[in-house]
């Protein structure tokens, strides 16, 4: 592979299971194509982050734009060698072609109540092997270790892809004169080390008393237990955190907390917990719900919530051991 070329030549094939997987990619990449157009139109497209409705299946506001996206993901797909589909914004899976050999979960639109404030948003998306003698929503309960394929898009100043086929993880670019994505970067690694966390800190007050103690250090910077100064950075957007701790390494926390519907956090294992850990251990990183590998758990729903942390391998490890008593606080 080579810088600029195309991803329609960057991805494996030769067999039937590596070419579904190739046309499955590509499907998801031309609807995220399609979307990033609508979503650089922003208020010329109407009130895309208008809140419409009660709410989707994972709880938070469904805005305009949420389903714009949900039902691209799937018109996309409805071509590709698809078994069944678990959306975020639905409360089930759909079936499509029950012999195709794939399943595919998808968050059509990661970090919607950023539209209106011109904040990036994105997609994220898993691909695994399709059911067999078993319920549709099998492969989307199974450990993620199961995972054939993950990425997350994000609409940007640039439209950019993560994406692992197992095997390293490659950045794509969206060339908007031709449409296709475009290799950037291949192999990107998550840098071991790094300073710079990222955390919702108004919540502290219903943190466990092993997150606030690394808290409390964090801040303490080169005077205190870590003996390092620490950046914070909060863009309440998975998408674009997960992009800038790629690029410059860092952790992402999304923790349990005292408050009610937040006991096992916020985050969705099926949607945005084990594709995005596949690809921060696929570049060498970290992710854990604090405790346990996050790409070791079984869900027991679709839209099961678990605690996340992830990012550069030294600061996930440093964070479990303070969660886990082993480190004085």
């Amino acid at each position: 592979m080579r810088v600029g070329d195309p991803l329609d030549t960057c991805l494996p094939g030769g067999d039937a299971a590596t070419d579904a997987l190739a046309r499955t990619v590509l499907a998801l990449a031309g609807a995220a194509a399609e979307l990033s157009h609508l979503v650089s139109r922003g208020a010329l497209e109407g009130a895309l982050g208008a809140e419409i409705g009660e709410g989707h299946e994972a709880g938070d506001a469904q805005r305009a734009l949420d389903v714009v996206a949900d039902d691209l993901f799937f018109r996309a797909l409805a071509d590709a060698p698809v078994a069944a589909v678990a959306s975020e914004e639905r409360e089930g899976v759909v079936v499509l072609d029950e012999r195709a050999p794939l399943a595919v979960a998808v968050d059509p639109l990661d970090g919607s109540s950023n539209i209106d404030i011109n904040a990036p948003v994105g997609a994220i998306f898993s691909i695994m092997d399709a059911a067999r003698d078993a319920p549709a929503e099998a492969p989307f309960l199974a450990p993620g270790t199961r995972q054939r394929a993950a990425g997350i898009v994000v609409f940007g100043p640039a439209t950019t892809m993560l994406l692992s086929v197992g095997r390293g993880v490659d950045l794509h670019v969206l060339d908007r004169a031709s449409g296709a994505f475009r290799l950037a970067r291949a192999d990107v690694r998550v840098p071991v080390s790094a300073k710079e966390f990222a955390i919702n800190a108004s919540n502290r007050r219903h943190w466990e008393p092993g997150l606030e103690a690394w808290f409390e250090h964090c801040l303490a910077g080169r005077d205190g237990p870590l003996a390092r100064d620490h950046n914070m950075r909060w863009i309440a957007s998975l998408v674009a955190e997960t992009f800038r701790i790629f690029t410059r390494g860092g952790v992402y926390l999304y923790p349990a907390d005292q408050r009610k519907g937040y006991e096992r956090g916020r985050l969705r294992l099926v949607y945005e917990g084990k594709p995005v850990a596949f690809l921060t251990e696929q570049a060498g990183g970290l992710a854990t719900d604090g405790r346990r590998r996050i790409l070791d758990l079984e869900a027991g729903s679709l839209h099961e919530r678990c605690p996340f942390v992830f990012g550069s391998r030294e600061m996930v490890e440093t964070i479990g051991s303070y969660l886990s008593g082993s480190r004085p606080g």
